[in-house]
């Protein structure tokens, strides 16, 4: 090993999160990410200019949000079934290919100046369909490739790359691009990075799941699928969060993603560039958050601090119905971000180290299925709720009702046991 290499080497350790970059395939799964979440940014914010050009009605935005997160509650448990099936690399490959063409297709519907909001309802069907299959896979497939005792960092990198790419660089190009050329080339570049990172999964070397006996592909689905739901109802840190998760996201996630592009664009003046830098902020945030816990580590107390962080967070949405100017916003957003992010490294940290690799694909699947089971609900109410409130009341009830319903849960008996009985340090090191 030259002198070079151990220099750069020696750089990795002392920077905890990123020393999983060392390992090859991490680094190929993580480049191909990085440029496809930034194009998922991008399309953020073509999509809700494309849908307010169109329609300019929080319900518009809605019907659209129903339809990409309805198939993600449809498809997802299959998607988790699969991926602990087969090849978890050639299914996030599948994926991206069906995601690159559906933003294809919205691209060439908006630059050929045909586009009506059932296109846009349509193909975020497909879109939705493709990211059920591809979220399972990309969760279960980390542990196979990184050490457990690398975990944490590898989460942390998540939490970094997630908010740096799909929050503040995709918007902020998002923003540029709707202004200066009009969506339908934002949409064109979204497409282009799935293709990018289905090159870059192309490259990983194969890897198998690892069965313990009377698993093979003979067993039934449904069986397999209650096998998930067995080892999430016997702890109760698993089924409590996502129960929780799934009553804050139907307060949280349909106000968000509709109200607050609303708001910039119809009462606080803001054009597709401003909204663009809120969610930057929002990934500024992040970003510090994800590096700060990757340096130190895991809190002692992670239940504690991680429903904790997602409280205060979830009191973001307040923020955002009282705020006067765009420029709070983006403050409010900085913060959300941050403590929404801390949690995430936490909760992703905890699945990847206590679920068996052989149920990791179930659970994370049940994961997405229970948590976000409510976000259709949350959208569809999104639009007739504000009709009746009005945009702001309607953000504040949210943020407080997910603040709420997050803090009770912590409550629940024995969703704190991880903290008391070790069971991290006792977890086993995943095989490869």
């Amino acid at each position: 090993m030259g002198l070079g290499t151990a220099f750069e080497s020696g750089r990795l350790s002392r920077v905890g999160i990123l020393r999983p970059l060392r390992i090859r395939d991490f680094a190929l799964l993580w480049a191909g990410a990085t440029v496809s979440l930034a194009g998922d940014g991008v399309y953020v914010v073509a999509l809700a200019w494309q849908v307010y050009e169109l329609s300019d009605s929080p319900t518009a935005l809605s019907l659209v949000g129903v339809a990409w997160t309805l198939p993600l509650g449809l498809f997802v448990l299959l998607g988790g079934v699969v991926s602990d099936r087969f090849q978890r690399r050639r299914i996030m490959i599948a994926a991206d290919i069906v995601r690159a063409a559906a933003g294809a297709g919205i691209a060439v519907l908006s630059l050929t100046g045909v586009i009506e909001l059932w296109h846009l309802i349509a193909l975020a069907v497909v879109f939705g369909t493709g990211e059920a299959f591809f979220g399972p896979a990309f969760t279960s497939i980390v542990p196979q490739i990184v050490p457990r005792h690398l975990l944490l960092q590898a989460n942390s990198l998540d939490q970094f790359i997630r908010p740096f790419a799909f929050l503040l660089v995709g918007p902020a190009i998002g923003g540029w691009l709707v202004a200066s050329v009009g969506s339908g080339w934002a949409f064109v570049l979204d497409a282009c990075t799935f293709l990018v990172s289905a090159g870059a999964i192309f490259l990983i070397r194969q890897r198998h799941v690892v069965r313990e006996v009377g698993q093979g592909r003979g067993t039934s689905m449904l069986r397999e699928l209650r096998e998930g739901l067995a080892f999430v109802r016997a702890h109760a840190w698993l089924w409590a969060t996502l129960v929780a998760a799934a009553v804050f996201l139907l307060a949280y996630w349909g106000p968000i993603d509709v109200l607050v592009p609303y708001r910039v664009r119809n009462e606080l003046g803001g054009s597709a560039s401003d909204f663009g830098f809120v969610l930057a902020c929002g990934g500024i945030g992040s970003i510090l958050a994800a590096l700060v816990l990757g340096q130190r580590g895991l809190p002692r107390r992670h239940i504690t601090f991680m429903y904790s962080a997602w409280t205060i967070g979830s009191l973001a949405l307040v923020g955002f119905g009282l705020a006067t100017a765009v420029w709070q916003l983006q403050a409010i957003s900085f913060l959300e971000g941050a403590f929404f992010t801390a949690g995430l490294v936490v909760w992703g940290t905890l699945v990847q180290s206590l679920v068996p690799g052989e149920l990791l694909g179930r659970v994370t699947s049940l994961d997405w299925f229970v948590s976000t089971s409510l976000v259709p609900v949350s959208f569809a109410l999104t639009g007739p709720v504000s009709a009746l409130l009005g945009v702001q009341t309607t953000l504040v009830v949210g943020g407080v009702t997910a603040a709420a319903v997050t803090i009770a849960f912590l409550f629940v008996p024995g969703v704190r046991d991880t903290e008391r009985d070790g069971s991290l340090q006792q977890a086993p090191v995943a095989s490869e």
